[in-house]
């Protein structure tokens, strides 16, 4: 069943959205290699993820902005952290200014 009918409704996950029973399971044998796949950044991942994330939330508000006929040269500013809210800001932005 589809929980989520507009961009409007849709809820961002956040840390009180992880289930209570959240079972994992490692794998139970050693790594033959030193490093997986020969890969060397092993803590620097997590902070790129969350900057892709924004930038992937930069790029959609400018489409946006683009397809309701705004400028595609126009800058596109968020603040930070990024709600529904400020998203849906910055797209009416530019589209409706005030």
């Amino acid at each position: 069943e589809l929980a989520t009918r507009a961009p409007s409704t849709y809820k961002i996950p956040t840390a009180a959205d992880v289930p209570e029973h959240f079972h994992v399971h490692l794998w139970p044998e050693d790594n033959q290699e030193d490093t997986i796949f020969s890969s060397k950044a092993v803590g620097e991942p997590p902070f790129m993820l969350g900057i892709s994330v924004w930038e992937a939330l930069r790029n959609a508000v400018a489409a946006a902005r683009v397809a309701g006929g705004a400028d595609a040269r126009e800058p596109v500013t968020m603040d930070a952290p990024a709600t529904a809210e400020r998203v849906l800001g910055a797209v009416t932005e530019s589209v409706n200014p005030q």
